[in-house]
């Protein structure tokens, strides 16, 4: 069993969990995953390490409630356990050699963006942090970024927050003025991530993408996360999750991606409903 020894909300959304987990922390390195299960009939779910401690012994997991799994995974309060937490898991996100670098994180993709940028900021790398989310009511982590980021652009749909527009904006505007970028790295949703190698690709700077958001099980059986990369069949957690922004189809990988809603937001509403019963 793995305690939760912190928990925060981070929005009315998504949380931050710590879990005491010390061989997994003890390896853990930035695009890096775990698998967890909330309880012993639980199913298996993905998730991107959004930090680590190696001297506590702890990993840091932030997710989104949106299905049954993370709905009960938000109820376990410190001092809880859960029952399984396996990792790390995943390719780490390529930093070595790199000076200059645009970090480019969208919505609860800030989340697995923050240790690659924190990680940049330690090895001496110049970083530029542009983060993006649909409201000011959605910003996470933004204490955090300013930390390890020379410069933090922050972005929002409706203006309520930072400037208004989209996360290409800013960057389009850096490529522009002559920012030499020697990488962007890019962690958010499949649209956006298709729209950010448009920017970077007719200049040719190297763009490296983070697939988690079409991972299931975490270990290629269900097929869920199979991508076309450089005309290849790849799978985003056994090969990845990164992978070069250019190489990637993301037309057909934002069509994939839809096949589980409706499954997801069946089984978020049973698990609700069941939770509202048992408190009742």
């Amino acid at each position: 069993m793995y305690k939760v020894v912190a928990k925060k909300s981070l929005n009315a959304t998504v949380t931050m969990m710590e879990i005491e987990a010390p061989l997994v922390a003890k390896k853990a390195q930035p695009g890096q995953f775990i698998i967890l299960r909330v309880n012993e009939n639980g199913e298996r779910i993905p998730l991107t390490i959004a930090g680590y401690d190696r001297k506590r012994g702890t990993v840091r997991i932030i997710f989104q409630v949106v299905g049954a799994t993370t709905f009960k995974l938000n109820q376990k309060n410190v001092g809880e356990s859960i029952a399984d937490f396996v990792g790390p898991l995943g390719t780490p996100t390529h930093t070595e050699g790199l000076n200059k670098v645009c970090v480019v994180g969208g919505g609860v993709g800030c989340a697995i963006a923050l240790p690659v940028a924190q990680k940049l900021h330690k090895m001496g790398c110049h970083v530029h942090g542009i983060i993006g989310f649909r409201s000011k009511d959605l910003l996470i982590l933004e204490e955090e970024f300013r930390a390890c980021c020379d410069r933090l652009t922050i972005m929002t749909d409706d203006g309520s927050y930072g400037r208004q527009g989209v996360v290409t904006l800013p960057l389009q505007e850096a490529i522009d003025a002559g920012e030499a970028y020697d990488r962007v790295i890019a962690i958010g949703p499949l649209v956006m991530m298709k729209f950010v190698v448009a920017t970077t690709k007719p200049h040719g700077i190297p763009t490296t993408v983070s697939m988690n958001p079409i991972m299931i099980d975490g270990t290629g059986m269900c097929g869920g996360c199979r991508l076309t990369v450089d005309g290849k069949t790849k799978f985003a957690c056994v090969d990845g999750p990164d992978f070069d922004g250019f190489a990637v189809d993301f037309d057909e990988a934002m069509e994939r991606s839809t096949m589980y809603r409706d499954f997801e937001r069946h089984a978020y509403s049973e698990a609700c409903n069941l939770f509202t019963k048992e408190v009742e």
